[in-house]
């Protein structure tokens, strides 16, 4: 049986049409383009398919692995819907699933072997443009990082959050209530029978964590930097809209491949520092620097880890939201979303308004007239929940390259403190100790623990926001000055110093501090000082032995070696800028 109505030739484009790049596989009349579009038709594909029309792959995180983003398989059909509205032909591809619960050592180890999956997926393949399904955390930036760097049309649809958590009739957090549900069983104020109760009511549908954890957090950046549609980052998962939003963004991918809108248009200087102040406002994930310095590599945007102080420092966080806050990315929804964000730094002159979206508007077109229905929960900019909250960079001998800190999560009385190091050279070792009722510490006493950035971990574990010492939790203790070479989760909480650059395991400065030292925070000053004199750190430099690396071979091995430092984004040396998507050789 004949599926075609003209002899078997493939139609062309209209005239004037652009010349797709998937008909350098299907828009062929000899035994190659036999070959590409012979094995496609089992699945019953009519010859009309490869008659010039866009083909649209949708990038696919579902993994149950991943259970932030096991609803991804509907999303996806509600996505090749929109596409097959349009006259654009889907085609589903799984990539790597970065799933933050069960990884280990942890899934930032993985985002850039994700990002690489991602990149050469779409280059290999005959696609014009891509729909990026992206939930859990590092997924969305492995996603974002990969598509830039093709560079072929790209829109990012992000899973959403779950559903308020409840737990005896009250609101409950993903990561923000297991951390401090966890330190209340540690110190003896819930019974294990209560803990497991509460594990049962926190995540009680698909989507991501429904605090301003990291996954909210880079769906919001997603929408700044203009990257999806408006009103991504928030709709609950289960919304119908969420769907209807997954549908839309199919319907736009095909006018962006025939408007030829690539990442490179819309990832500009200005959609950056939009981002940067929109995470900022919405009191946003520490995690969001790393990612958005290595999103900034991949499109050649100068990006640094001072623009971060120097754009976010004066602005208000106005969201509500834990781990900062009171409530949660439902409620945030409901109030207005990121568009009513966006919206009050635009009407403050804190916006680029001119930066273009995917759908082809700019920012300020799309949020110019974005309600706020709540002002409890998006507060008026005159009113803030917080004022000048921003993600504050510090730097010192202690941190010649930067660390960050984020103040809205922090005690305001440990903003500035000065106190005596308790040093743990590793993570087991602090595990071990906090327990340890013979531990020299006190609520005055810093924390500082060492190997847990990039290359020591190896992977940059969310471990910074270390748990308190027992003894203290049981005397009503209930935040200390915690620092470190590591990421901690963005549900978490408390005044915790990261990312400190050089780590400790290329023989930055953390490397060298000893129980004892004075160590000063001053986070207005944004300065972070270890109190020992210049000669003796040259000694105790001169006597420090690098560690073993933790792996020999493989993917370890090679994310060892070519990792990049926190304040460049944690991407590999070799990664850094795009190599666009050339059509391959034949492969036959």
């Amino acid at each position: 049986m004949s599926d075609d109505s003209s002899n078997n030739s493939t139609k062309k484009p209209a005239s004037g049409a652009k010349t797709l790049r998937s008909q350098a596989w299907f828009g062929r009349q000899d035994k190659m383009g036999f070959y590409y579009r012979s094995f496609l038709k089992n699945s019953g594909q009519p010859q009309d398919r490869f008659d010039g029309r866009p083909v649209i792959g949708i990038c696919n995180t579902w993994s149950e692995l991943t259970p932030c983003n096991i609803h991804f398989r509907d999303l996806a059909e509600h996505v090749r819907r929109g596409v097959l509205d349009a006259g654009g032909y889907p085609l589903e591809f799984p990539v790597s699933s970065l799933g933050e619960v069960t990884m280990r050592p942890t899934a930032m180890l993985f985002r850039n072997l994700a990002s690489m999956d991602v990149e050469e997926a779409i280059r290999a393949h005959p696609l014009d443009g891509v729909v990026l399904l992206m939930g859990c955390d590092k997924t969305t930036p492995a996603l974002l990082m990969g598509a830039a760097s093709a560079d072929l049309p790209a829109i990012g649809v992000s899973g959403g959050p779950q559903l308020r958590g409840v737990y005896r009739g009250q609101i409950i957090g993903s990561g923000t209530n297991i951390i401090s549900m966890s330190e209340q069983l540690r110190a003896g104020e819930v019974t294990l029978e209560q803990f497991h109760e509460a594990e049962a009511g926190m995540n009680r549908s698909s989507g991501s964590c429904m605090t301003m954890g990291t996954a909210s957090t880079m769906a919001s950046m997603v929408e700044a930097l203009g990257m999806s549609l408006p009103e991504n980052a928030a709709i609950p998962a289960v919304d119908a809209r969420r769907n209807l939003l997954a549908r839309l963004s199919g319907r736009r991918i095909v006018e962006m491949v025939n408007e030829d809108l690539k990442p490179s248009d819309i990832l500009t200087r200005a959609a950056f520092e939009n981002a940067i102040r929109a995470l900022a406002a919405i009191g946003g994930s520490t995690n969001a620097v790393v990612h958005l310095l290595a999103l900034a590599g991949r499109v050649g945007i100068d990006l640094t880890l001072a623009d971060f102080d120097q754009l976010g420092r004066d602005i208000h966080c106005i969201v509500d939201l834990m781990p900062s806050g009171r409530f949660l990315m439902e409620d945030f929804y409901y109030a207005g979303g990121l568009p009513a964000v966006l919206r009050t730094l635009g009407e403050r002159g804190l916006l680029n308004k001119d930066a273009g979206t995917v759908n082809g508007r700019s920012i300020w077109d799309n949020v110019a007239t974005a309600p706020t229905w709540n002002p409890e929960v998006i507060t008026p900019f005159d009113a803030p929940f917080k004022a000048e909250a921003g993600i504050a960079i510090l730097k010192g001998n202690l941190a010649p390259d930067g660390a960050v800190i984020k103040p809205s999560a922090a005690s305001p009385h440990l903003m500035v403190h000065t106190g005596r190091a308790v040093v743990f050279e590793s993570v087991e070792e602090m595990h071990h100790a906090v327990n340890d009722e013979a531990l020299d510490i006190d609520a005055s006493c810093i924390m500082v623990l060492k190997h847990c950035g990039p290359k020591g971990y190896p992977g940059m574990a969310e471990v910074g926001n270390m748990p308190l010492p027992a003894k203290l939790l049981r005397e009503g203790v209930r935040d200390m000055i915690r620092i470190s070479d590591a990421r901690m989760s963005g549900t978490a909480y408390g005044t915790v110093v990261l990312h400190v650059a050089p780590e400790a395991t290329v023989g930055g400065p953390l490397a060298l501090v000893k129980n004892g030292d004075l160590i000063t925070l001053d986070v207005p000053a944004r300065s972070l000082h270890l109190h020992v004199a210049p000669a003796e750190l040259d000694a105790r430099r001169a006597a420090w032995v690098a560690p073993e690396p933790h792996a020999t071979r493989g993917y370890q091995r090679l994310y060892i070696d070519h990792v990049l430092q926190a304040d460049r984004g944690a991407d590999f040396d070799f990664l850094v800028g795009r190599s666009g998507s050339p059509v391959p050789r034949d492969n036959h």
